[in-house]
């Protein structure tokens, strides 16, 4: 009984959203795909950029991620930018309709990946940053760099 591959592919990831939100907490769902989809995603033809997690009637879908037809489909490929299901547990969906509700708290889709050969979208529960806090958060970077160039150049 050997494990399966746990290799992970990443098809897209949403860089901007770690500047423009505090991650609080993170959850992995399935996504539900049409046809030539999966091809695109493996090609890396997505789009994370403005992409948000919405729950409805008790059902949660990622709005505005793109991902772009299949160039050798045919007639029946895909709408880029339709709402997509994600596959979560009924329990999970339920705790973060009720996180969504407080003030400030929105889903957002960090990166879409293969696991075991199925897609899965990384959804993070964040809420926003204000401008001073992206301006500390880009000069702790740049100490952080700093301080490591400093630490190189000693060790050499």
């Amino acid at each position: 009984m050997g494990r399966k591959n746990a290799a992970v592919k990443i098809a897209c990831e949403n860089r901007k959203a770690r500047h423009d939100y505090f991650i609080h907490e993170t959850y992995e769902a399935g996504i539900e795909l049409q046809g030539t989809e999966v091809k695109s995603l493996r090609a890396g033809k997505a789009n994370l950029k403005d992409s948000y997690g919405e729950i409805k009637n008790g059902e949660i879908f990622v709005q505005n991620m793109h991902i772009s037809p299949y160039e050798q489909g045919n007639i029946f490929n895909h709408d880029a930018s339709r709402p997509r299901k994600l596959l979560m547990h009924k329990y999970e969906i339920v705790k973060l309709f009720s996180k969504t509700r407080e003030k400030g708290f929105t889903l957002v889709p960090l990166k879409v990946y293969f696991k075991q050969g199925r897609a899965k979208v990384e959804l993070a529960l964040a809420s926003g940053k204000h401008n001073y806090d992206k301006r500390r958060d880009l000069t702790e970077k740049a100490v952080r760099r700093d301080v490591e160039r400093e630490f190189k150049a000693r060790m050499n």
